[in-house]
């Protein structure tokens, strides 16, 4: 087979597929690994804060009343609040990035954290500002008070001084 078709051929394969050959790969092979390590940290690395601003924005203000409507009131278990329950669900709505931003910290790649950070701060301030659901009435503090629980996440990775000012800057011109 030509190589035009064995690049098909492995195109053709599925995730699973794909993964189970990427294990043998690196199994078998210590230059391999070693090279697929250095293009992960790369395609990692490939973050973009304000990319992040955007997505997180659009994510929350994706919120409507109909989310909240489905998890307030009576339930099978109780009454929850309606507040309490936009809470839950801003949350979870933001989960997936702080997690992200935590992952990144955990494979030490400091820079991408820091850009999760930023970007993340970034949406939640943009939210604050911007937002137009009618969602947003019912977390009005949410997104200040999670822009003050993302840094401190970030900041259990230990980020040295100058990335602290900068992500403090980025806070702080938010906030003005």
């Amino acid at each position: 087979m030509d190589c035009s078709g064995m690049k098909k051929f492995i195109q053709s394969l599925s995730a699973d597929e794909a993964s189970r050959v990427l294990r043998e790969l690196l199994n078998d092979s210590p230059a391999i690994l070693k090279k697929v390590y250095d293009i992960a940290k790369i395609v990692a690395g490939d973050v973009d804060a304000d990319g992040i601003a955007g997505d997180v924005f659009c994510e929350l203000d994706a919120l409507d009343m109909d989310d909240l409507s489905g998890r307030a009131g009576r339930t099978q278990y109780g009454y929850v609040e309606p507040h309490e329950a936009a809470w839950d669900i801003f949350e979870e709505a933001l989960n997936p990035y702080i997690n992200e931003m935590k992952k990144n910290q955990q494979r030490a790649l400091p820079a991408v954290a820091k850009a999760y950070c930023i970007g993340i701060i970034k949406g939640l301030l943009n939210y604050e500002a911007d937002a137009s659901s009618d969602f947003k009435g019912w977390v009005t503090d949410a997104p200040g008070e999670y822009v003050d629980t993302v840094v401190e996440e970030w900041k259990k990775g230990n980020p040295d001084d100058n990335d602290i000012a900068e992500v403090m800057s980025v806070v702080k011109g938010g906030r003005q």
